[in-house]
């Protein structure tokens, strides 16, 4: 299987998601927690514990992927390893696929993403540190996104309802969509959060269904060669230089001598 083949065949797949995860009117179809005595308690709207949940229930609808298609799958060895899942196909070929969510900020956008190191395995592409297998072994490093929306008319506290009230739990979010792009396709020339070391994705919903990051243009190769080379001020100063060699694509364009 092709890389264009591999992601055209889970694009394929993700389409028929977003109606086996909700409910009729929109809504996540997860309403809480639920204990043997038939209580269930909601979930906060809390970004992280709302994508563990939602990347947890998209599982399973994952592994059918690969079972439908033929491909073996591996699982990430630790929590802070990459990438999250590993599909394999018969003839040995690797297929890196990170799940990344986020909330809708407007209609048109999200709060962002970030998708991966760009140090470590990123830059060392043999090291087998923090990595299911080194990073120069897949064939394609791809993101499956998961956009939602905050539902404000859910409850953001601690609360319990009975099983027999399912239906009155208003769901924390709504409007549950998924993307799959190749992860230079969607990045931007900046970091995605504070001092981390990890790559900043585009925001606007329609660059991210259609891959239109500021790399997309200039390819792949680009996209490596920039964020191999990229160094925070903290890194500039350990390699003892003045300042990096450059901050975003247009001093990085003139670090290379690019028009």
């Amino acid at each position: 299987m092709t890389k264009d083949e591999f992601i055209a065949t889970l694009r394929n797949s993700v389409e028929t998601f977003a109606p086996l995860i909700s409910t009729d009117d929109g809504q996540w179809a997860v309403k809480g927690f639920i204990d043997v005595y038939r209580n269930v308690y909601t979930i906060s709207t809390d970004t992280k514990v709302v994508s563990k949940i939602i990347e947890l229930y998209v599982f399973p609808l994952l592994c059918k992927f690969a079972q439908d298609n033929n491909l073996s799958i591996e699982l990430t060895k630790e929590q802070n390893f990459y990438p999250d899942i590993t599909f394999k196909d018969s003839d040995g070929n690797l297929f890196a696929v990170d799940i990344k969510s986020s909330y809708r900020k407007t209609p048109a956008r999200i709060n962002g993403m970030t998708l991966g190191a760009f140090t470590g395995y990123f830059r060392n592409r043999e090291s087998t540190k923090n990595v299911t297998n080194p990073y120069s072994s897949y064939i394609a490093h791809i993101v499956l996104g998961i956009i939602y929306s905050v539902n404000e008319k859910a409850i953001d506290e601690l609360k319990c309802f009975s099983l027999d009230n399912l239906k009155d739990i208003n769901s924390v979010v709504t409007d549950i969509s998924f993307f799959v792009q190749e992860k230079w396709r969607i990045a931007v020339d900046r970091p995605g959060s504070g001092n981390t070391k990890n790559i900043g994705s585009v925001t606007r919903i329609s660059d991210l269904v259609l891959g239109n990051g500021p790399f997309a243009q200039l390819g792949e190769n680009v996209f490596d060669d920039y964020w191999c080379n990229y160094l925070t001020p903290d890194m500039a100063k350990k390699a003892e230089l003045t300042k990096p060699y450059f901050h975003n694509l247009e001093s990085y364009k003139q670090f290379r001598n690019l028009k």
